[in-house]
Order: C-alpha cells, then structure tokens, then sequence
C-alpha cells in the first residue's frame, strides 16, 4: 500500500457540478452516491441560499461556505482518464483489465471534501449546449460557477497496490489535456500536478 500527496493546480477554470437545485440533486444526483447515508450532507452541501438561476451547477460548500470537490470527482476523473488511455496499447492504463473496479476499490481519494484554494472568488461560465436529436438540432444555454485558473487543491490518494502507481502517475500527466468536471472538450478543469512531502 502505497500513499501519495498531491496538488493539483487547475491551468484551466473548473466548473461546479452540483445542480443548484436541491429537489434535483435529492430525487436523483444524490441516490447515485457513494454511500446513500451522505445524501443529506451533499444536498445540505449544495447550499442552494444565494443561487442565482435553479438551473446553474454550482461547487458544494462546507460550513463556512468555502467551496469543495468530492473525493468520487477525482476517482470520476481517473476513470475518464484510464478509460481514453487505454485505447493507447503501450499504456500503463492498457495494462489493467476492468479498470473501473480496480479505481472504485483500489485507488482512494482523500479527505472526502477537498477544498478549492481559490485564486479569485467564484465566477460564472454561460455557455450554449447544442444536441442533434430526431427534431433536428437543439440548443439551450448552460451556466455555472467556475473557479479561475490559478485555483488549487490538495488531497492524498492511497493506492492498495504499488504496482498501480505508474497508471496514477499516466492519468494525472493526462490531466494536463482533459481536466476535471463539465466542458473538459473546451479545456475547462485542465491542471498541473505535484507531489507533495508527506
């Protein structure tokens, strides 16, 4: 078993990916959780006080209103990560077979709030979203809260085999190409990495 500090430093902004209203996130955003007894803390997380529009994403908060990711987000991102990756045959990534089962119960992200260091204070990212349907092309607008470049978080994760460090080390060089949360394809929640002292 292995345990690796980080920090992540987005070169990109990062968008929220909690919905603002906290009916939708009940109903169902939070059923998907984890653990279903954290569903009260994630909505009461939401803080949906102060949200501009119901249908803005927005960052959870703690209890002094400091904005966090979730350690699944990160476990969400070295999937994406792994999953693209291993369509590269000389890959560390290509190399684990039923990846998402060895992330979801091998690979830990730690503490479960990891807060956002903020560079600037929160803004907002609007946005069109565009869909080919059987009606034709559709299009709506998308707004969230977007923490600026420059933004950074720190957190360890505990790997309960060594031998997947290499993979850990691939997917968070690829976080410098497609990032964390809503609109990686635009480049948003792209970053730089360290490792940190213990």
């Amino acid at each position: 078993m292995k345990k690796i500090n980080l920090r992540i430093t987005f070169i990109e902004g990062i968008l929220g990916t909690s919905p603002g209203n906290e009916d939708i996130y009940r109903d169902y955003i939070g059923t998907k959780a984890p653990d279903a007894t954290t569903i009260e803390d994630e909505v009461e997380a939401i803080g949906t006080e102060g949200v501009i529009e119901k249908g803005m994403t927005i960052f959870p908060r703690d209890e002094n209103g400091n904005p966090f990711l979730y350690d699944y987000q990160i476990k969400g991102f070295f999937k994406d990560a792994c999953g693209m990756l291993t369509r590269i045959k000389t890959s560390e990534s290509a190399k684990l077979k039923a990846y998402k089962k060895i992330i979801d119960g091998l690979v830990f992200a730690e503490p479960r709030a990891i807060p956002l260091n903020l560079s600037e204070g929160i803004g907002i990212c609007q946005r069109p979203l565009r869909a080919q349907t059987a009606q034709g092309e559709r299009v709506a607008l998308s707004i969230s809260e977007e923490a600026s470049a420059g933004t950074y978080i720190e957190f360890s994760v505990t790997l309960y085999d060594d031998a997947h460090e290499k993979a850990l080390r691939e997917w968070l060089d690829y976080g410098v190409m497609r990032g964390i949360g809503q609109w990686r394809n635009s480049g948003k929640g792209r970053f730089a990495w360290e490792e940190l002292d213990a």
